[in-house]
């Protein structure tokens, strides 16, 4: 049920597609560095483009990791390149992002 799709909040795969357990589509950003550990956008970017964000207790496996935010808090990657949602896509499935201005992508694992 919902109670333990909530508790892993590890991204999951969905249609070939990256999404967080809500079933939102994921996207990583041209300007990240892979294993960096830090996001590239902050500040109006991550209004639009709000972080996939993962709390302590969480432990990631495989592919899947952690960058931390330049607030401090917890932002789940794959392959090393932090994830996030589009504040356009409004429901499960949708992927307004996918190429925006040529920096944002889908995740396709």
């Amino acid at each position: 049920g919902l109670a333990s799709c909530a508790a892993l909040a590890q991204p999951m795969k969905r249609h070939g597609i990256l999404t967080g357990p809500n079933g939102m589509t994921l996207y990583t950003f041209a300007k990240d560095q892979a294993h960096a550990g830090k996001s590239m956008c902050n500040g109006i970017c991550a209004k639009n483009w709000p972080p996939y964000l993962a709390q302590a207790s969480e432990t990631a496996t495989g592919s899947y990791g952690f960058v931390r935010r330049d607030d401090g808090r917890m932002q789940w990657a794959y392959d090393g390149k932090p994830l996030y949602f589009f504040i356009k896509d409004r429901k499960a499935g949708q992927m307004a992002g996918e190429g925006f201005k040529g920096l944002w992508h889908v995740v396709r694992p």
